[in-house]
């Protein structure tokens, strides 16, 4: 007895007579291959969730309650106060509003400054390292160190090197140098923001470094040789060649650097304590005292919203100019 073997769909013809093969239907296993990437992403998206947005969504409720530290047990029974707490925080001709405002012009001026030097510095390392000498490999090593440690353990050495009397810095630039009369107060004061800014320039721009130099290998050695037969000296090549190429990656870098810098929080906390003097008072650390010391977190929630709405604002902008100027560059 002998069996028939299943007939294969025979070949569809079309109205010109030539036949065509009807396709398999595959449907299951299509889905299955667009769904995996997505399950693969579930994971790291929940903890994304939980991690950053279910505590903003909390802060910005937050915002529109009278919670402080009477409604800290239960605070979902703070009453309502609409928009009174950002009135408070944006009225700077009372003490909260004008204290707020102070910080900000603070952080500003000390991001454009940090991000600045930090751009500044990195680049010309990175240029610098691009030629080939001895001791080149471990010369980066070391230019990573800073960017490496710990925030906390090295930020607590540079606090014993700020201090008054047996301080590092006052005994190099007093004792050895005798650049300044007598020993000087750097976690106080106005000199406590330059303490800041070397703080955070030190620790930054090791990372501009790094991205830099990455930037720097995708650019062709061929056009530095051409530039240089063509009589074009170091400055004219890192101008007319270097600049221009690193332009993506310094557009990043800098958006990177501004967000960083503007919401250092760790800097400041671990140099100058809980309590900022008032010419390093970042707007971060000036947030910490109004939620944590004067336990008004509804108005330290409301500048907290403000701060992030900020710096949506200027990401957007400046995006938005960075895209019209690489279009126009491509022109």
């Amino acid at each position: 007895m002998t069996t028939a073997a299943p007939a294969e769909a025979a070949p569809h013809k079309n109205s010109s007579g030539s036949a065509e093969h009807t396709p398999r239907f595959r449907r299951p296993g299509r889905i299955r291959r667009i769904a995996l990437p997505y399950l693969l992403l579930l994971p790291a998206l929940i903890l994304e969730l939980l991690v950053h947005l279910v505590p903003m969504v909390i802060g910005i409720v937050m915002s529109f309650k009278e919670l402080t530290q009477f409604y800290i047990r239960d605070w979902g029974t703070a009453p309502w106060t609409g928009l009174s707490n950002y009135e408070v925080s944006v009225d700077f001709d009372a003490p909260v509003g004008e204290a707020l405002l102070h910080s900000f012009f603070v952080t500003v001026a000390f991001t454009l400054l940090s991000v600045g030097l930090c751009w500044l510095i990195g680049t010309a390392a990175a240029i610098y390292m691009q030629d080939t000498f001895r001791g080149r490999g471990l010369l980066r090593a070391l230019f990573l160190v800073p960017y490496a440690l710990p925030v906390y353990a090295a930020v607590i050495t540079w606090v014993f090197m700020f201090q008054h009397d047996n301080g590092l810095v006052n005994h190099v630039l007093h004792d050895q140098l005798g650049i300044t009369d007598k020993p000087s107060f750097w976690l106080i004061g106005d000199n406590s923001f330059v303490a800041l800014l070397v703080v955070s320039v030190w620790k930054g721009w090791p990372f501009a470094f790094l991205i830099v130099m990455a930037g720097l290998q995708n650019i062709p050695k061929e056009q530095y040789e051409a530039a240089a037969l063509d009589g074009a000296g170091m400055w004219q090549q890192i101008r007319r060649i270097t600049l221009p190429s690193l332009r993506p990656v310094n557009q990043v870098l800098v958006l990177v650097l501004f967000l960083w810098t503007f919401n250092d929080f760790n800097t400041p906390y671990v140099l100058f304590g809980r309590t900022a003097p008032q010419a390093a008072d970042l707007i971060s650390v000036h947030i910490y005292q109004a939620s944590f010391v004067t336990w008004n977190f509804g108005t330290g929630s409301a500048m907290s919203v403000l701060l992030l709405l900020f710096l949506l604002v200027v990401t957007g902008v400046y995006l938005l100019l960075t895209s019209r100027g690489r279009k126009t560059a491509d022109v």
